[in-house]
């Protein structure tokens, strides 16, 4: 006995729209619907994506309705998001070592999988720290 096709309404796709636009996983919007996961990708590429990018868009106008209204955390948010750019405070001056004017440091965790990697990320730290009890 053949399985019955998976049958679309639209009902069904204003709720998929819906559940992506709130940020519900893919997962658990095929179990709401009675679907694999794999299925509601299938039958529901444009409504994932139009329900996630309308929800954006709602909270990018009511974002914009905030700041436009005076508050400070909106227009500040905004503008960093939008207009502003952080600046480094210092640039590089060419034919210097670039990594002791570098502002930005890259602590990465040690999974202790690799001896070799270990050791190597731990002179680095050493080195860093070292630099900065001498500031």
């Amino acid at each position: 006995m053949a399985r019955r096709a998976f049958a679309v309404n639209d009902a069904m796709r204003e709720r998929v729209r819906y559940l992506a636009g709130v940020g519900v996983p893919q997962d658990d919007i095929a179990k709401i619907i009675c679907c694999a996961p794999k299925t509601l990708r299938k039958r529901f590429p444009d409504d994932l994506d139009r329900g996630v990018a309308e929800a954006n868009a709602t909270m990018c106008g009511y974002l914009f309705a905030a700041a436009k209204g005076g508050n400070i955390a909106a227009i500040i948010f905004s503008l960093k998001k939008r207009a502003w750019r952080e600046r480094m405070t210092s640039d590089p001056i060419a034919g210097t070592d670039a990594e002791s004017n570098s502002p930005v440091v890259l602590v990465l965790p040690d999974n202790s999988r690799d001896p070799e990697l270990t050791e190597v990320l731990r002179k680095a730290q050493e080195k860093h720290f070292a630099k900065k009890r001498r500031q």
